[in-house]
């Protein structure tokens, strides 16, 4: 992510997915967007892809 309002957008997609515990900007330039919860991760992707652009799932794990 490139942008501020492009930030703002997937932050606010990601926190408004049913399941989501928190959600933070990780990496040098504030370009990964950090989710935690029980939610469903295809769906994220499929909504944050609508909105944003281009996204991808790094990792997905259980949080201990």
């Amino acid at each position: 992510m490139n942008c501020e309002k492009c930030r703002s957008e997937a932050l606010k997609v990601a926190a408004g997915q049913p399941g989501v515990d928190s959600v933070a900007l990780d990496g040098k330039e504030k370009e990964k967007v950090v989710v935690i919860g029980d939610f469903d991760a295809v769906k994220l992707t499929e909504n944050l892809r609508k909105k944003v652009g281009a996204t991808e799932i790094l990792t997905l794990g259980k949080q201990n």
